[in-house]
Parts: C-alpha cells; structure tokens; sequence
C-alpha cells in the first residue's frame, strides 16, 4: 500500500553531481517518488562542467538554496587528484558546518560479502582534524614562520622540503560529535558508543577529543562506551565487525573507517551517506564519481537510493523510508534485476541498467 501523500510538498535541493551522478541520481528521484513521499526540488548543478561554465564548482546558488530548504540530495561530484580545484564536496562541509557524517553499514541479503550480521555506524567529524585544510607548501614564507616557531617552542627541526597540515581539535568540535553520536544511538535504539582515537601518540588533539569523549559518555548512562585505539579498531572490524555498533571518529580516521566498513558491507555501490549540521543536511552516497563510467547507465544506484531513504527519515517520512529499504533489500535479495556488481556468483541472467534496478525497486514499492 502506497503512504498518503505528504500534506505540502518536501523542498529540497537537488545536486546531480558529475560523473555517474546524474543517472544514479535520477534513478534515486524516480523511487522516492515512488514512495508517495512529495518533492519541490530545487536543481542546483555543480561540479566540473559548472566550473567550465561559470568559473567555479560551487556556485553561491547552490549554498543559497541549501541554506533555504535546509536539506539537500548529492550526487557524487570529482575531486581532482594532486590539482585543480578543493573538494565541493568538503567546501560545503564547511560552509554549511555540516560538522557530523553519517555512514550506516549493514549487510544486506544477496549482496556478495565474506561478512554476516554487520550493522553498524560510522559518525565522522567533517570540519577540524587534517582536513581542516591548514597547509603550508614547501619553500613558502608561511612554511618558513612555521619552521622557527616549531624550532623555538618545541624545539625539533622540520626539514626544509617539507610541506606541513595542521591538525586541530577543538573542545568543542569533539564534544558536538560526540554528542551527536549519542543522541543518534538513542533515537535509533543503538547500544553502544565507541570513540576511536590515537590518543596514545597524539596526546594533545587525539588525547583532547578522547577527554571529551569520556565526559560525553557520562552523560549517557544507557548506552554503553567504549574506548578504541584506531588500528586495533581496523583489526576487530575485520575478525568481528558484528562486535561493532556506534563508531564516532575525528575526521581522518571517520574517512578511512567508513570505507574499510562499507567493505564489510559489500562495498561503497551499497553504502548510503549523509552530513549534517544545525543549518542544514546533506544526503549522498559514499562513494566517488566514476567519471570514467559517466553516461552508462550500468552502475548500481543502491547507494544513492539508501541515501533518499535517509532523507527520508530526516524529512520525517519514517514510513516510506522503511518501505523504500525494503524494497532496495527485496530486488537484490532476489536478483533479477540488479547491476552486474551485485549478480548472485554463477547468476546467468544479464546484469540490469541502473534505470532498470530503479524500475524495478519502484515496483516492489
């Protein structure tokens, strides 16, 4: 049974991306359209050929219309290797202080994966740490300034070929996250909490966010805490990753983290995303753009679509959210009409196109 239609429409601010975007995008717009759910989207481009056209990836229309709807769909933008321009994708981090990223992993039947039983979350935070994206290049005046105050106050010597990131971690920065993270286990029945750090070396950012995190956790008496050290957290992800609940991380190790847990999971084609601040939120899939896969239409939309599903819930459409999840679970789990990354071993039928796995998942709606 189709939901009743929401009373007025849901404004959102739609972003195709570059790359694969746009097609995975659209199969995402068909299904939760499908739902019932009720949509005034606002199209708002970005990326590479926005950059060719009007000088920049992200134009100020696209932080203007976030900014009013306060909740956005993403598709996957390019982040340029080594040069070009920054990330979109970390500028509207910024810009907005979309300070917390969501990333929900779970095994979903029919997808290859050598894991069972994983669900877990991964919440990242999106805006200090080695992403803050305080950088010193070799040979600069500012490097040179760096060097001396490195060498009077700590007295150590950064060699002179050096380029040099900065790592801050603020007090509150760590306890906005943390927090996040236990109020996220509470409304979705979670029941633990474990903060990921490398406090044992890093005592002064890693050490501080660990700090906060333990004073966080008193205020949480329901839900359990636990204290994870980074690299022994990689390792129990991959001997006994169903162990794992609520992973709250600063920002480096959330972005490595919730990679090697969409693995788990089946990989990134499957992993849903979102970034969430108090001034707006931003839904979009884990994964990359693909450009070399641009206009194909055979690239798997499943995480996309489990990203609308999380909007969805955002937006307070809780059913349709969970008939869409289950009716992404339903196709692959049969395997009829599916993309060639998610075919059942040995399946002789053709892999499905990324509109055909959409209609298919609308239908099952």
């Amino acid at each position: 049974m189709s939901a009743e239609p929401s009373p007025s429409p849901h404004a959102v601010t739609l972003i195709p991306g570059d790359g694969i975007g746009p097609e995975i995008t659209r199969a995402t717009v068909r299904v939760l359209e499908a739902t019932g759910a009720r949509f005034a989207w606002d199209l708002q481009p970005a990326g590479e050929e926005v950059m060719a056209k009007e000088g920049t990836p992200l134009p100020a229309r696209v932080l203007e219309s976030l900014r009013r709807t306060r909740v956005g769909l993403k598709g996957p933008i390019t982040t340029p290797v080594g040069t070009g321009f920054r990330s979109v994708n970390v500028a509207l981090r910024k810009e907005l202080d979309l300070y917390a990223c969501v990333r929900p992993c779970r095994v979903l039947p029919g997808v290859r994966t050598r894991f069972a039983g994983v669900d877990l979350v991964v919440i990242r935070e999106n805006t200090e740490d080695l992403y803050a994206g305080i950088e010193f290049a070799v040979g600069t005046p500012g490097l040179e300034s760096l060097r001396r105050l490195v060498h009077d106050e700590a007295h150590r010597d950064i060699s002179l070929d050096s380029g040099v990131s900065l790592k801050p971690v603020s007090r509150t920065g760590s306890r906005r996250i943390v927090r996040y993270a236990f109020e996220y286990a509470r409304a979705h029945g979670r029941k633990k909490v474990a903060a990921v750090h490398k406090a044992n070396i890093m005592k002064f950012t890693d050490g501080l966010f660990l700090e906060v995190a333990r004073e966080v956790a008193r205020e949480y008496p329901d839900i359990a805490f636990e204290e994870r050290i980074v690299d022994a957290l990689c390792m129990l992800l991959v001997q006994h990753p169903e162990s794992c609940d609520v992973l709250v991380l600063p920002n480096l190790y959330g972005d490595i983290v919730s990679d090697l847990a969409a693995g788990l999971v089946g990989g990134l084609g499957v992993a849903p995303g979102a970034n969430v601040g108090e001034q707006a939120a931003l839904f979009e899939p884990t994964h990359g753009s693909a450009p070399q896969f641009a206009g194909s239409n055979q690239m798997n939309p499943t995480a996309q679509i489990l990203s609308g599903a999380l909007l969805l819930r955002h937006l307070g459409e809780s059913e349709a959210a969970a008939r869409l999840e289950a009716a992404v679970a339903q196709v692959i789990a049969e395997g009829r009409h599916v993309t060639a990354d998610v075919l059942p071993d040995g399946s002789s039928l053709a892999p499905a196109t990324t509109t055909e796995m959409a209609d298919a998942i609308a239908a099952a709606l």
